[in-house]
């Protein structure tokens, strides 16, 4: 099994960005999900309800510095280490304190969704510790949603897009003229893997030279049926995904990592799995 694709997310729910290769950090990437957006009591914005935040661009330009570019004005550089102002922010059920660096980082936001929200920038990740359900007292996350990285495989995309077809055949319907990319799960790494949800099973693993831990399967929500193009949203992948791949009241894709090391991973770089 090969790596095929790495993307990082600079800001919570915009646009991905590809990239060739990857540091690894305890808590995930580098320039991974280190901002987010969040509203006038500080909780976190997402596509989930916010679907045009996927039409941002975002380019990260060094630490807690991007380039902002979207569809509803110019674009913007933004530089989060001038400002000493601290906020706090609230992710899920984890509440700690954030970099809020503009006013005008907030206004090109609050241009683009319509409403009052803040641009914020985590300068200091280990304020925010996985679920200790699932991971060590020590592991720490970004603003992704609950893990460092994701790992997706292209079996398993191959065999959820045969369901597809399949299910709308039953229907009565006409398949979809394309499959689904690959985007819709917003994966950290693609592998390229014959066998269907192999990495149901993974324990722990090597990519390249950097060891992880798979310590929960990705229980899959909304935004899964968002177009990342056009921001319509649709019925798939989750209604397939709740036939064939639901239990504990969740379908499941993907799963998540947690590094036990760091070091560069690279597209091209072998994963190998030590333990399942």
């Amino acid at each position: 099994m090969r790596v095929v694709e790495l993307a990082i997310y600079p800001v919570k729910s915009t646009r991905g960005l590809q990239v060739t290769q990857a540091e690894v950090e305890p808590w995930g990437l580098v320039g991974d999900r280190r901002w987010m957006v969040v509203d006038d009591s500080g909780y976190v914005v997402t596509a989930r309800v916010r679907p045009a935040l996927l039409g941002v661009r975002v380019t990260p330009l060094g630490r807690g510095r991007i380039l902002l570019e979207g569809p509803h004005a110019a674009a913007i550089e933004v530089d989060a280490t001038t400002s000493c102002e601290l906020v706090p922010v609230q992710i899920w059920k984890n509440a700690l304190d954030a970099v809020r660096p503009s006013v005008a980082a907030d206004a090109w936001f609050g241009k683009l969704l319509d409403d009052d929200v803040r641009l914020v920038w985590l300068d200091d990740p280990t304020r925010r510790p996985v679920d200790p359900a699932y991971g060590l007292p020590a592991d720490r996350v970004s603003f992704a949603d609950a893990f460092p990285l994701l790992v997706t495989t292209t079996g398993s995309l191959a065999r959820l897009n045969d369901w597809v077809v399949e299910e709308a055949l039953l229907r009565g319907e006409l398949p979809p003229e394309a499959a689904l990319p690959m985007r819709r799960f917003r994966p950290s790494v693609v592998v390229d893997n014959a066998e269907p949800f192999a990495e149901d099973t993974w324990c722990k693993l090597r990519i390249g030279e950097v060891p992880f831990r798979a310590v929960k399967l990705c229980d899959r929500c909304v935004l899964t049926t968002i177009d990342p193009d056009t921001q319509r949203r649709g019925k798939e992948p989750l209604r397939t995904l709740a036939r064939h791949r639901h239990w504990d009241g969740k379908v499941w894709f993907g799963m998540n990592l947690v590094p036990d090391g760091t070091g560069t991973i690279a597209v091209g770089d072998e994963l190998e799995v030590t333990a399942g």
